[in-house]
């Protein structure tokens, strides 16, 4: 099979985190002779791979890892700081001439999304079960005992009473997700334009040591508020993220090279941790069986709101008051985020839950009963 055939037709597994998005291919193709075509393909892409491999590691960490998700969604999305780290250096070099060099630019993500689609096909399962492990790694289980719960989870799934239009209706659904997204929003936003916005600082502030540190940085905020989140809930490391979205957006707006670098701390920090939580609400706050069908809607939601963050940056780094406006709406999107956040409540999820379930025919219990 050509080039040509697998960018029309991509390769597919099963599941999703088997599959190996056509764009990666098609990338390949796109003639550098029309700049607006490549800049919009790319643009696409960039929107769909982000969905695709957060929906992808998400499914399998909240199948594998229901009550540790906030620790091991910490773990996994250290890739996020790291590639923010090392990608800017690599992009650097290979659009120094404006126009990128295709082969330079694009092949190393060819490759690596190939051996990972190679790897995921081998020796990831959907569920431990399948390869001899455990939910949680618990091992009190027994074998007959947790094949039992897999078989009884995958025969929920087919009568989830979280269908897309219950999960849109659900106004809790819209405050949890909505501040989601606006913590990927500016995470995202910021990061492509962290070299003008250093620059206005000209050579007080090392651009390549402020990516260095942001990368630590976002490592540890990566973790920590993923430990936060297994040990405190969900909406607590939300409201924790928030806080430092908004300290971040006040200390920017300061204008001098020290309260910028302790805000790019802040943005790390918050950076790190922004995309544990679509994965860690959608577990926390609905059932195991309702999880890939609400974490369905989660994604996309999220990643729309996170889709647009270059773009607002960029509109409000080159406005009339430069870089510091972006600090200031950061700081009162903040603001909004937090508000949604402590309008939140769990137990209104619980009662709805508790009707669909009644209307479809279903059990009750006290499975959602106090999360926080």
């Amino acid at each position: 099979m050509d080039a040509g055939a697998l960018a029309g037709n991509g390769i597919s597994g099963l599941y999703g985190n088997r599959q190996l998005p056509a764009e990666y291919f098609g990338i390949m193709l796109i003639p550098m002779s029309n700049p607006t075509v490549w800049q919009i393909i790319y643009g696409l892409r960039t929107v769909i791979s982000a969905m695709y491999g957060t929906f992808a590691i998400s499914i399998l960490v909240g199948q594998w890892f229901p009550t540790r998700k906030g620790t091991i969604m910490g773990i996994a999305t250290l890739a996020f700081p790291l590639g923010n780290g090392l990608l800017g250096p690599f992009a650097a070099s290979v659009f120094k001439n404006g126009a990128p060099n295709v082969s330079g630019a694009f092949l190393p993500f060819l490759l690596v999304i190939i051996l990972g689609w190679v790897i995921g096909l081998v020796f990831i399962k959907d569920y431990p079960e399948q390869c001899g492990a455990y939910r949680d790694n618990n091992k009190n289980l027994t074998p007959e005992i947790a094949q039992r719960m897999m078989l009884e989870e995958i025969e929920n799934k087919k009568t989830t009473v979280w269908k897309i239009g219950h999960t849109v209706k659900c106004i809790d659904f819209w405050l949890i997700t909505i501040p989601m997204g606006t913590l990927l929003m500016f995470s995202v936003g910021m990061m492509t334009q962290t070299a003008a916005i250093i620059g206005n600082f000209g050579d007080e502030l090392n651009y390549g040591q402020i990516m260095g540190m942001i990368m630590i940085f976002g490592c540890i905020g990566s973790y920590v508020l993923g430990l936060l989140d297994t040990k405190l809930g969900t909406k607590t490391a939300m409201m924790i993220a928030v806080a430092i979205m908004i300290l971040s957006g006040i200390l920017g707006i300061i204008p001098t090279p020290t309260t910028l670098m302790i805000s790019l701390i802040g943005l790390a920090l918050f950076m790190g941790a922004s995309s544990n939580f679509t994965v860690s609400g959608a577990v926390q706050y609905w059932r195991r069986e309702d999880f890939p069908s609400v974490f369905a809607v989660v994604n996309p939601v999220a990643n729309i709101i996170n889709a647009v963050g270059p773009m607002v940056v960029a509109m409000l780094l080159y406005s009339a008051f430069g870089y510091r406006l972006i600090f200031i709406v950061m700081a009162i999107v903040g603001v909004i985020s937090m508000i949604l956040i402590l309008l939140f409540k769990p137990s209104r999820v619980k009662e709805l839950d508790d009707t669909y379930r009644k209307a479809a025919g279903k059990p009750l219990d006290d499975a959602l009963a106090g999360r926080r």
